[in-house]
């Protein structure tokens, strides 16, 4: 089984902000490299890339956030 790391609300913040962003560059590539393939305009491409994931990234950080108030699967810290 693995181990669990109790962390702090602030470390776990950081650490939900630095999975988002990281998460969402791969996502960004890869939805202008398809919309691209679609739509065939490189400009219309990276519209369509940075607007959905705008939307997604902020969907992303706060679904995060609400299993930060999730206990299980969790160690207790006490």
């Amino acid at each position: 089984m693995g181990t669990f790391v109790s962390r702090s609300a602030l470390h776990a913040r950081k650490r939900a902000v630095a999975k988002t962003l990281c998460y969402r560059a791969v996502m960004v590539t890869i939805t202008v490299i398809v919309a691209w393939a679609i739509v065939g305009d490189v400009s219309d491409a990276v519209n369509i890339g940075l607007v959905t994931n705008v939307v997604k990234t902020a969907t992303y950080y706060a679904y995060e956030r609400l299993w930060d108030h999730i206990a299980w699967g969790v160690a207790d810290g006490a």
